[in-house]
């Protein structure tokens, strides 16, 4: 098994607190349970470490399934680097490792390779090959432990507001186009990041000149169709706002998704450059209109309205 480390300080050859998980978004219960890590490892005089997988277990799994990620591995990799810890541990997820028990996980991956001495888990997280019928959970790890010499304790679940944050909620959020209450739950805007292709110039002729976005990596969720208030930035690092339109052009009885965005106030030729587009706020669900007068009277508005939202956002900062 090939493990790829990043250290940000202490390398754990005196031993490590570790956290295991996927941790798609790095969203603020991940963050909870991060910050757990760091508060123990601290006061034990250890290394803060975070052990993830290269890709989702469900794609080695489960046959045919479709991933829908919240992060890239290599945002991920960036998110969880900065949030603290002194070592990212990522594994490859593959026919090897799913075929390791939780016990064996324990035993040759966290405490032989890993050096892990304490490990802070989800009550209800679970990882390792179980056969049929059997059903470990955090009892059982806590057995291993005390047998393998590494303590297990448990780290509590977040809650925002009333909502039990988890990566599956905020797929759904998304899914539903509630990229606000996403963005609680994930301590910051969801973004998504691609490169800029020829379009139709559809906007254009509608007085809305867009840059059609070619998503850099085919499983990084996309939200709900609709239009949405956005900031964006490009390879000059500067954030402008904008609106973005998901979905088929139905006025024009269009038969594939795509991505326009709008940037308010700018000129310029956009093909072949990456963008970054944050969602502050969804302004309506994708609609069809009689004629191309009427989608440009309500893109006027929607226009308005993002940059209302926008403004007020940005105050709030």
């Amino acid at each position: 098994m090939k493990i790829n480390e990043v250290y940000n300080g202490s390398e754990g050859k005196k031993g490590c607190v570790a956290t295991i998980g996927f941790f798609d978004g790095v969203h603020l219960g991940h963050r909870y349970l991060i910050n757990k890590v760091i508060e123990v490892a601290r006061h034990q005089q250890q290394s803060a470490t975070v052990v993830t997988f290269d890709r989702h277990p469900r794609e080695v799994l489960s046959t045919g399934w479709h991933v829908q990620l919240l992060s890239t591995l290599e945002e991920k990799k960036s998110l969880l680097s900065a949030s603290g810890i002194d070592r990212l541990v990522v594994l490859p997820f593959d026919g090897e490792t799913a075929a390791l028990s939780a016990h064996d996980f324990m035993a040759n991956v966290l405490r032989d390779r890993l050096n892990v001495r304490t490990l802070v888990t989800g009550y209800d997280n679970r990882f390792g090959h179980r056969t049929a019928g059997m059903s470990e959970g955090f009892a059982d790890y806590v057995a291993y432990g005390h047998e393998l010499g590494i303590n297990v304790i448990c780290g509590d679940a977040y809650d925002a507001g009333a909502v039990r944050v988890s990566s599956s909620k905020v797929r759904r959020m998304l899914l539903d186009g509630d990229v606000e209450q996403a963005a609680n739950c994930l301590g910051r805007p969801y973004a998504l990041s691609g490169t800029v292709v020829s379009g139709e110039h559809v906007g254009t002729l509608l007085g809305f000149p867009t840059a059609n976005l070619q998503p850099s990596d085919a499983s990084k969720l996309i939200p709900a169709t609709g239009a949405y208030a956005v900031s964006l930035s490009m390879d000059d690092g500067l954030w402008r706002h904008g609106m973005m339109n998901i979905g088929r052009r139905p006025t024009f009885n269009g038969d594939h998704l795509t991505l326009e965005v709008h940037i308010f106030h700018f000129e310029g030729n956009l093909y072949g450059r990456r963008l970054t587009v944050k969602f502050i706020s969804r302004l309506r669900p994708e609609m069809k209109f009689g004629s191309a007068d009427m989608l440009a009277r309500q893109l006027a508005a929607d226009a308005c309205q993002a940059e209302h939202l926008l403004n007020i956002n940005e105050q709030k900062r």
